[in-house]
């Protein structure tokens, strides 16, 4: 059997082809002029329960310059950016001007936020967009937190000031290919040698790895069998990493390969801070607080842009604002979200005052992100046909919220952390499988 040659395939395409096949997609506020996209962002109407009376002066004001920024510089070209799953770099300068990179952290040119300002400074990136705020946790509440809690001094004063900036971007390794939830059993090694360190071994979804300046990165000492902590400089010999594509969330996120192929790391860039999983979870008990506070941001936006679609669109000569279950989802929505705010902030005074235990912050992240997904669904539903665009932001939460459903810990490891602190019983291996049954 014969076949056309491509070449000829090609023209018969062409032949075929309508003279407006290859015209570019009608901008949305045309082709739905019923309905406003959130380019132009909708105004906050989701703190029903008046949230804001809890905050303090310097926290509420941090919320609103967060706010008004994001929706004004991020909003109308996240879309884009999320369609090409490509970063925005042009708006890391107003994102460092924004003065929260570094969040709790006091000195050395960072913000020294109270764990509540640097929460809802998350939550308000998040409500416009999910990647913007995962691109900061990643960099202020991993990089940078693990210098500030375990470097050194000196490490303190030679990173944190331009990593405060945004001047340079730092990223976190932890998660490899071979262990996920089980990151205490890390494959990556770190070998002492005169003047310093060798790291060899791979690690897997590494946020802002691609560009980061300074990678931080978690090994397995050989001669100790701890974990340990390193500061690695981009380009270092031995050092790759190359992005994961084909993702369906977060896709703005630049997650990466990383491999480390004999990469020497100098004495002063080990964290000395780092002697067992243990301090890095030190690290994690706060991050995981800001992760908390992500699908509650995410959520935020979700619900207004709901509510201003419900007024705006019009079926059967009324808007769908007038429809009993419209209402109703709209007020289940509404409830969650008064709920999710609620254990988030209780978390934030919890750490405060030093009482939150890594069981309060595993039970407020798994809680918080699958409430999330139930009113982020609700959403959909409301949104109808334009609920599966991305104009609409509605279809991009749904997708990005479901990387943090995982990371940082996914729901089910969450559940265990907090039923291993209530009932005293650890749950996280299956036990022993028996050489014979005993029937």
């Amino acid at each position: 059997m014969k076949f056309p040659s491509s070449k000829a395939q090609e023209d018969m395409h062409k032949e075929a082809k309508s003279p407006y096949f290859d015209l570019p997609a009608l901008d949305v506020s045309l082709a739905f002029p019923q309905a406003s996209p959130a380019s132009v962002f909708p105004p906050c109407t989701s703190d029903y329960y008046q949230f804001d009376d809890l905050l303090t002066p310097e926290e509420k004001e941090t919320r609103l310059r967060v706010r008004e920024c994001v929706e004004k510089e991020v909003a109308p070209i996240m879309t884009k950016y999320w369609e090409k799953a490509e970063f925005p770099f042009e708006v890391v300068p107003k994102l460092g001007a924004l003065h929260i990179a570094g969040g709790t952290i006091k000195g050395y040119g960072c913000p020294g936020l109270s764990i509540t300002a640097s929460a809802v400074a998350i939550a308000e990136l998040a409500r416009v967009d999910a990647s913007c705020s995962t691109f900061i946790l990643v960099h202020s509440s991993l990089a940078m937190l693990t210098i500030g809690i375990c470097g050194s001094e000196a490490q303190k004063q030679k990173y944190l000031p331009s990593l405060a900036k945004l001047n340079t971007i730092g990223c976190w390794g932890l998660t490899e290919p071979d262990f996920g939830s089980d990151a205490s059993a890390l494959g990556t090694t770190a070998r002492k040698v005169e003047g310093g360190w060798v790291l060899d071994g791979q690690k897997r979804w590494i946020g802002n790895s691609t560009f980061a300046d300074i990678l931080i990165i978690f090994a397995r000492n050989t001669s100790t069998n701890q974990i340990n902590g390193f500061i690695v400089k981009k380009d270092a010999p031995g050092l790759q990493a190359t992005k994961i594509g084909n993702k369906i969330g977060l896709r703005i996120v630049q997650n990466g390969d990383i491999l480390l192929d004999k990469v020497f790391v100098p004495d002063e860039d080990r964290l000395s801070g780092v002697n067992s999983f243990k301090d890095t979870s030190k690290v994690l008990a706060v991050s995981r607080v800001m992760v908390a506070w992500q699908p509650i941001g995410i959520v935020m936006g979700v619900y207004d842009m709901c509510h201003r679609y419900l007024k705006e669109r019009k079926q059967f000569g009324a808007p769908l604002a007038a429809f009993q279950i419209n209402q109703q989802k709209l007020v289940q929505m509404l409830g969650n979200i008064q709920a999710m705010i609620l254990i988030g902030w209780r978390l934030c005074k919890l750490y405060e005052s030093g009482k939150m235990t890594p069981g309060h912050a595993s039970m407020g992240k798994s809680w918080i992100t699958l409430r999330a997904r139930e009113t982020v669904s609700l959403g959909r539903e409301l949104l109808g046909g334009n609920g599966i665009l991305a104009d609409f932001l509605v279809a991009k939460a749904f997708c990005d919220l479901e990387p943090i459903y995982t990371y940082e810990g996914t729901y089910d490891i969450n559940t265990l952390v907090t039923a291993r602190e209530i009932t005293g019983i650890a749950s996280f291996k299956p036990a022993a499988l028996r050489q014979q049954s005993r029937l």
